[in-house]
Protein backbone atom coordinates (compact mmCIF):
# COMPACT_ATOMS: atom_id res chain seq x y z
CA UNK A 1 0.00 0.00 0.00
CA UNK A 2 1.42 3.40 -0.93
CA UNK A 3 1.97 6.17 1.58
CA UNK A 4 -0.67 8.26 -0.21
CA UNK A 5 -3.27 5.48 0.14
CA UNK A 6 -2.46 5.18 3.85
CA UNK A 7 -2.87 8.95 4.36
CA UNK A 8 -6.19 8.95 2.51
CA UNK A 9 -7.52 6.26 4.84
CA UNK A 10 -6.74 8.22 8.02
CA UNK A 11 -9.26 10.44 9.70
CA UNK A 12 -7.96 13.70 11.06
CA UNK A 13 -7.93 14.14 14.81
CA UNK A 14 -8.03 17.92 14.34
CA UNK A 15 -11.56 19.10 15.20
CA UNK A 16 -11.14 22.08 12.87
CA UNK A 17 -10.47 19.74 9.95
CA UNK A 18 -13.45 17.61 10.90
CA UNK A 19 -15.59 20.75 10.81
CA UNK A 20 -14.61 21.48 7.24
CA UNK A 21 -12.16 24.15 8.37
CA UNK A 22 -9.40 24.92 5.90
CA UNK A 23 -6.20 26.80 6.66
CA UNK A 24 -6.75 30.47 5.99
CA UNK A 25 -10.54 30.05 6.11
CA UNK A 26 -12.44 33.29 6.58
CA UNK A 27 -15.36 33.45 8.98
CA UNK A 28 -17.83 36.30 9.32
CA UNK A 29 -19.55 38.36 11.99
CA UNK A 30 -22.53 40.62 11.31
CA UNK A 31 -22.96 43.74 13.44
CA UNK A 32 -25.61 46.45 13.55
CA UNK A 33 -24.21 49.96 12.98
CA UNK A 34 -24.14 50.82 16.71
CA UNK A 35 -22.43 47.53 17.59
CA UNK A 36 -19.80 48.15 14.90
CA UNK A 37 -19.24 51.74 16.13
CA UNK A 38 -18.69 50.52 19.70
CA UNK A 39 -16.31 47.77 18.54
CA UNK A 40 -14.36 50.23 16.40
CA UNK A 41 -14.12 52.76 19.25
CA UNK A 42 -13.19 50.27 21.98
CA UNK A 43 -10.92 47.98 19.96
CA UNK A 44 -12.53 44.83 21.31
CA UNK A 45 -15.96 43.39 22.01
CA UNK A 46 -17.78 40.57 23.70
CA UNK A 47 -20.25 40.75 20.82
CA UNK A 48 -23.87 41.63 20.25
CA UNK A 49 -26.64 41.06 22.82
CA UNK A 50 -27.20 37.47 21.57
CA UNK A 51 -23.48 36.76 22.04
CA UNK A 52 -23.52 38.17 25.58
CA UNK A 53 -26.58 36.09 26.39
CA UNK A 54 -25.08 32.87 24.98
CA UNK A 55 -21.60 33.39 26.46
CA UNK A 56 -19.70 33.29 23.16
CA UNK A 57 -19.39 35.26 19.91
CA UNK A 58 -21.33 33.77 17.02
CA UNK A 59 -19.66 33.59 13.60
CA UNK A 60 -20.76 32.12 10.27
CA UNK A 61 -18.90 30.60 7.37
CA UNK A 62 -19.40 32.01 3.88
CA UNK A 63 -21.99 29.30 3.23
CA UNK A 64 -23.91 30.11 6.44
CA UNK A 65 -23.82 33.92 6.39
CA UNK A 66 -26.85 34.61 4.17
CA UNK A 67 -29.09 32.36 6.26
CA UNK A 68 -27.76 33.99 9.44
CA UNK A 69 -28.57 37.44 8.04
CA UNK A 70 -32.08 36.36 7.00
CA UNK A 71 -32.82 34.68 10.34
CA UNK A 72 -31.34 37.19 12.79
CA UNK A 73 -31.22 40.46 10.83
CA UNK A 74 -34.31 40.35 8.59
CA UNK A 75 -35.34 43.83 7.40
CA UNK A 76 -32.42 45.47 9.25
CA UNK A 77 -30.41 47.87 7.13
CA UNK A 78 -27.07 49.55 7.86
CA UNK A 79 -25.33 46.33 8.89
CA UNK A 80 -21.60 45.65 8.73
CA UNK A 81 -20.00 42.38 7.69
CA UNK A 82 -16.65 41.68 9.32
CA UNK A 83 -14.21 39.04 8.11
CA UNK A 84 -11.69 37.16 10.24
CA UNK A 85 -9.18 34.41 9.56
CA UNK A 86 -10.30 31.45 11.68
CA UNK A 87 -6.69 30.39 12.34
CA UNK A 88 -5.75 33.71 13.97
CA UNK A 89 -8.49 33.41 16.59
CA UNK A 90 -6.65 30.55 18.30
CA UNK A 91 -7.87 27.79 20.57
CA UNK A 92 -10.78 29.89 21.87
CA UNK A 93 -12.53 29.34 18.52
CA UNK A 94 -14.65 26.20 18.73
CA UNK A 95 -16.73 24.57 16.00
CA UNK A 96 -20.06 23.53 17.49
CA UNK A 97 -23.27 22.01 16.18
CA UNK A 98 -25.99 24.61 15.75
CA UNK A 99 -28.72 25.45 13.23
CA UNK A 100 -29.56 22.50 10.98
CA UNK A 101 -26.93 20.33 12.70
CA UNK A 102 -24.23 22.33 10.92
CA UNK A 103 -20.97 23.21 12.65
CA UNK A 104 -20.65 26.92 13.39
CA UNK A 105 -17.59 28.82 14.65
CA UNK A 106 -18.03 30.22 18.18
CA UNK A 107 -15.42 32.38 19.92
CA UNK A 108 -15.06 32.04 23.70
CA UNK A 109 -13.08 35.21 24.42
CA UNK A 110 -13.22 38.91 23.51
CA UNK A 111 -12.83 39.69 19.83
CA UNK A 112 -10.11 42.21 19.00
CA UNK A 113 -10.38 44.77 16.21
CA UNK A 114 -6.74 44.11 15.28
CA UNK A 115 -7.75 40.55 14.28
CA UNK A 116 -10.21 41.76 11.64
CA UNK A 117 -9.28 41.30 7.98
CA UNK A 118 -11.89 43.70 6.61
CA UNK A 119 -15.28 45.29 7.19
CA UNK A 120 -17.85 45.99 4.47
CA UNK A 121 -21.40 47.33 4.42
CA UNK A 122 -24.14 44.72 4.18
CA UNK A 123 -26.90 46.59 2.35
CA UNK A 124 -30.51 45.48 2.29
CA UNK A 125 -31.92 45.52 -1.26
CA UNK A 126 -35.48 44.38 -1.87
CA UNK A 127 -35.55 42.71 1.55
CA UNK A 128 -32.37 40.67 0.90
CA UNK A 129 -28.91 41.44 2.25
CA UNK A 130 -26.32 41.84 -0.51
CA UNK A 131 -23.08 40.09 0.38
CA UNK A 132 -19.79 41.25 -1.15
CA UNK A 133 -18.26 39.39 -4.08
CA UNK A 134 -15.13 38.62 -2.04
CA UNK A 135 -17.12 35.90 -0.27
CA UNK A 136 -17.88 33.96 -3.48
Amino acid sequence: MTEMAIDQGRQSLDPKAAAGHHAGMQIYKIFRADEWAAFEAQGETLGAPIDLNDGFIHFSTAQQAAETAAKHFAAIDDLRLLAFDADTLGEALKWEVSRGDALFPHLFRPLRLAEMLWVKPLPLVGGVHQFPDVMA
